[in-house]
């Protein structure tokens, strides 16, 4: 009877332990979830950024390349728009990059 009285015991402090260490760890989790909150929006920004600057980038370039294709031989207006498809390649290959990052900030 004696055992059972101290199983009982102890399964009522582990208990207790277990409650005040969730009441402990709330605070901490409620922290994490906004800061996941918060990298979450700013990973969109930066994707919306990227996004952003590779039509800028591709719109600058095919205006430099249809610059270049009036001004200059056509190696020349080739060679600036191998320029420009790459940069807008660059650009796309960051916001890809910031996309999966917002996911694994989801996540």
């Amino acid at each position: 009877m004696q055992s059972k009285l101290l199983v009982a015991l102890f399964a009522a402090l582990a208990l207790t332990a277990c409650q005040k260490a969730e009441e402990a760890a709330a605070p901490a989790v409620e922290q994490a979830t906004e800061a996941a909150g918060a990298a979450g929006a700013a990973v969109d920004s930066a994707a919306t950024a990227a996004g952003d600057a590779a039509t800028a980038v591709g719109g600058a370039a095919t205006d430099a390349a249809a610059a270049a294709g009036g001004a200059a031989t056509g190696a020349a207006a080739t060679a600036v728009q191998g320029a420009a498809d790459a940069a807008t390649a660059g650009a796309d290959k960051v916001k890809e990059m910031a996309d999966k990052a917002k996911e694994a900030v989801k996540h």
